[in-house]
């Protein structure tokens, strides 16, 4: 009797242990991530955002963190065509990084997919995107 009840532990143990290397290996394979707001006209504040998302990228390894950057109010004209920091927002957008505008920003100045650099994602509302983000366990960051 007891040979048996020893037996359904061990059993029980080692199903445990297949487990634990399941969830080990799971988040072994989990991304990290961070989202970062940029709310300001100012080039040099969006190029520390974008020196913090390289600098994370190359830390971690750019296929191991989900990244992305939610732009509203005044910097969303840092997404316009003819944005001084195109060419970085372009080479973030090429490493993996997530651009997103505010639609309601937007809407606010009338702006148009037509005004914005190429491959800029949208979302209904910036705060409310961080605020998501956050609540899925992403790092916030603003520079």
């Amino acid at each position: 009797m007891k040979y048996i009840n020893l037996l359904g532990a061990a059993i029980a143990l080692s199903m445990s242990f297949a487990t634990l290397d399941v969830v080990a290996a799971d988040a072994a394979q989990a991304k990290e991530k961070v989202i970062l707001q940029v709310s300001d006209a100012d080039p040099a504040k969006w190029n520390l955002a974008l020196n913090n998302v390289k600098n994370v990228q190359q830390a971690i390894g750019a296929d191991k963190v989900d990244a992305e950057i939610v732009v509203y109010g005044p910097g969303i004209g840092m997404l316009k065509l003819d944005s001084s920091v195109a060419s970085r927002i372009e080479e973030a957008k090429k490493s993996g990084v997530t651009i997103v505008a505010c639609g309601t920003t937007m809407k606010g100045m009338k702006l148009t997919d037509a005004d914005m650099l190429p491959h800029t994602a949208y979302v209904p509302a910036g705060v409310v995107e961080i605020m998501h983000k956050q609540k899925a366990g992403y790092a916030y960051i603003r520079p």
